[in-house]
């Protein structure tokens, strides 16, 4: 009984030791370098995405932390509309800036450049698209014209989406044409007076008004996207909530050409 018991006793010391051992050896959240984000704050790991992209810094690491997250903890961390939506913007500009800098070439095959799995984001490879319209646009057919929704979006959609659409987002994200809006790093705290920013001025720079005919030119998005925004009665409306236009009631909406020309690198700050 007394070896018994002492070899029960030494075995409980082994057991304490290597629990103690394995708890001080435990691995923490990821710092990122020069950044208080960690690993599990996604947004501010987009943000830091984005900063070192403006700034030519390499930034394979935080791409394969994206790519080594899961569906899990990223539903976690984003779970707000403002999270959700801070996040993904400045994840598709930043992949859209370090993606055509290392292959301006994709872009002569534009409708390919946007339908491509070509980021890895939770372990699934996924393309600018799915970003766009599966989950900024909220699981819209590309080609529905914001008029229909896809049928069957998969888990990886259905779970990171946003819950409610928001028509400002086309003025936020990046195609890297020079009619595409500027990129600015978007944060949840700050990111609806960003995205107002964000439309007014875009809105102030495309939209052209002949006072005399009653006709207003406007950016193309407001046709390609028309039920983002209400069609041309919802167009007018925000026009005239923008500061664009006094009166909507006899205005003529005609849309402007898109200029295609390659152009990144085109910040902005506010």
């Amino acid at each position: 009984m007394g070896v018994c018991k002492e070899r029960i006793v030494k075995s409980a010391f082994l057991v304490v030791g290597v629990i103690l051992v394995l708890s001080c050896c435990k691995v923490k959240k990821m710092t990122l370098d020069g950044s208080k984000a960690v690993f599990s704050d996604f947004n501010a790991l987009s943000e830091t995405f984005l900063e070192k992209v403006r700034k030519g810094h390499d930034v394979k690491t935080i791409q394969m932390q994206l790519a080594g997250a899961t569906v899990d903890e990223l539903a976690t961390s984003l779970k707000t509309d403002a999270q959700r939506y801070a996040f993904w913007i400045n994840i598709y500009n930043a992949y859209i800036i370090t993606t055509l800098r290392k292959h301006p070439e994709y872009y002569d095959d534009k409708d390919g450049f946007f339908t491509e799995n070509r980021m890895t984001i939770a372990g699934e490879t996924i393309s600018f698209d799915k970003i766009e319209h599966g989950i900024l646009r909220r699981s819209q057919w590309k080609l529905g014209l914001g008029y229909i929704r896809k049928w069957f979006p998969n888990a990886f959609e259905r779970k990171l989406r946003v819950r409610k659409r928001d028509f400002r987002i086309h003025f936020a994200l990046n195609c890297g044409a020079k009619d595409c809006p500027p990129v600015a790093i978007y944060t949840p705290e700050r990111v609806n007076e960003q995205l107002n920013e964000g439309t007014t001025s875009y809105l102030r720079k495309t939209t052209k008004i002949d006072s005399k005919s009653e006709r207003v030119s406007v950016t193309p998005l407001f046709n390609w996207f028309r039920g983002d925004f209400g069609g041309k009665s919802g167009t007018k409306k925000i026009l005239k909530n923008f500061g664009l236009i006094e009166s909507n009631r006899s205005i003529e909406i005609a849309y402007s050409g898109y200029d295609w020309t390659l152009n990144i690198d085109n910040f902005i700050d506010f």
